[in-house]
């Protein structure tokens, strides 16, 4: 059949079921694994400036996946689907058992009533006592923000709503022992602004405490996109500025981190410094790249053995897909205890590749789309695990994960605490056409599962797919 044919039977399919399907399906258990898939609709001859199998996205919305070793199952959260027909999104919550190897049929936790936008994609927190907390994130803020509660501990079949209803685009929660929960979010005031809140126990909130609201000489707005991390009792955050607020112009690395649950803030060194940060020329600024003209993207944030922060990011020359704004570089910026080191890693073919930085011990591993997939313009790609062991300073290419992929993966996110076989997930989805999109996941040594599409049971092994040229790089 013509390509343009299936499109545009896809896209009636697609708007029939999004017109019809507006049922409320909170606390449902679905018999499978059907994420999302979503375009954003600013067009080109290279395709959409982003599109695809979106179940795993943002790299904004922070952790999506946590092991717990207290019950040895990890919790998952992903912007699913009723069927593949539909593009129609709710918030749904996955577990895989690793004493059975078998993941659960996962449950919704918030029906998005008509939404199809995987911006309102879920993020998630366990709490001491095993509860677990799903922040679904609003958009914008016309979409207000939501938080729900597991009914049991270390159970996924039943939430309830929290009362928490407001602004929350993009949450980023964490939970430190003996304090509570730390969210970092954005705002939407006309402008793309970094904000925390904290709460002792969930439910009763601080008032909004602003991060970052770069204005430059001669410009009227701000923007920002932050990325996360926690290690222990740090909480850091990395964020970009977007040139007069348009997201489009995304540039620069700026760092900062708290000790003390957002009381006081400072560089990398310790050196105290006050928020929000107001100056593109901050102290706090660790990479420069608006005076080359280049875009930066931001993936992921973790620590070297030390403790120190390693920030993932990719650069490219503007922002539409396509050859004209190659090449998309990915490096490493790592604070070695005395200063900022960049380093290389590879290229890949658009600025949506997104994937995350694992560390182990004295080894650093990023998995992500850095092949060309069928797709070859579109976000994601096939998956590539590349690893260094001199701290980032050269990279070798570990693993194909998958190979003549017949759409493209995207969006390989990283559990907090990462354990084999669940190492890693993601979803894959055709960037050039509606498509199906099914959620995989893949091990740290090159091995990829694909979950159920249906289940016939409550508990079901995933499959195992046979990439067969997926062994180990010389």
């Amino acid at each position: 059949m013509n390509v343009k044919l299936v499109c545009v039977f896809c896209v009636i399919n697609v708007y029939t079921a999004f017109t019809q399907n507006k049922g409320e399906y909170n606390n449902q258990i679905i018999d499978g694994y059907r994420p999302i898939w979503f375009d954003l609709g600013q067009k080109t001859e290279y395709g959409s400036k982003y599109s695809g199998g979106l179940g795993t996205y943002t790299v904004k919305h922070n952790p999506m996946a946590i092991y717990s070793p207290e019950v040895e199952k990890t919790f998952f959260v992903y912007g699913g689907t009723i069927s593949k027909e539909d593009k129609y999104l709710l918030c749904m919550i996955g577990c895989y058992d690793h004493k059975t190897g078998m993941v659960s049929k996962p449950t919704v936790v918030h029906d998005k009533q008509g939404v199809n936008d995987p911006h309102d994609n879920p993020a998630l927190l366990i709490d001491k006592d095993g509860f677990l907390w799903v922040y679904i994130a609003g958009r914008g803020n016309h979409r207000p923000g939501l938080i729900y509660k597991s009914v049991r501990p270390y159970d996924i079949t039943a939430f309830q709503w929290e009362g928490f209803k407001d602004v929350m685009a993009y949450p980023q929660p964490r939970y430190i022992q003996g304090k509570g929960h730390f969210l970092f979010f954005t705002r939407y005031d006309g402008e793309r602004r970094l904000f925390f809140r904290t709460s002792t126990d969930g439910l009763n909130w601080s008032n909004y405490q602003q991060i970052a609201s770069i204005i430059a000489p001669g410009e009227t707005k701000s923007g920002h996109y932050q990325i996360t991390g926690q290690y222990g009792n740090k909480l850091v955050t990395t964020f970009n500025r977007h040139i007069n607020g348009d997201c489009d112009t995304r540039t620069n690395i700026y760092y900062l981190q708290s000790m003390d649950f957002g009381k006081t803030w400072t560089l990398a060194d310790g050196t105290p410094i006050e928020i929000p940060i107001t100056d593109k020329d901050s102290p706090c600024k660790v990479l420069e790249m608006e005076s080359l003209g280049q875009n930066v993207y931001i993936k992921d944030v973790n620590f070297d053995i030390k403790g120190n922060p390693i920030v993932l990011y990719l650069t490219s020359f503007g922002h539409l897909p396509g050859p004209q704004h190659s090449p998309r570089k990915w490096f490493v910026a790592h604070w070695t205890g005395i200063k900022w080191e960049n380093h290389y890693i590879t290229t890949s073919t658009h600025n949506y590749d997104s994937g995350s930085l694992f560390v182990d011990g004295e080894l650093w591993r990023l998995i992500a789309p850095t092949e060309p997939g069928p797709q070859y313009w579109g976000t994601g790609g096939e998956v590539v695990s590349w690893v260094s062991k001199d701290a980032g300073n050269t990279w070798n290419k570990e693993y194909q994960y998958t190979k003549l992929s017949p759409r493209n993966h995207s969006y390989m996110r990283r559990p907090v605490d990462a354990k084999d076989p669940f190492y890693t997930y993601w979803a894959d989805g055709n960037s050039d056409c509606f498509s199906i999109s099914y959620l995989y996941m893949g091990d740290s040594k090159g091995n990829v599962y694909r979950l159920p599409y249906v289940m016939s049971a409550d508990w079901v092994k995933p499959e195992k797919i046979d990439y067969s040229q997926n062994e180990k790089s010389n």
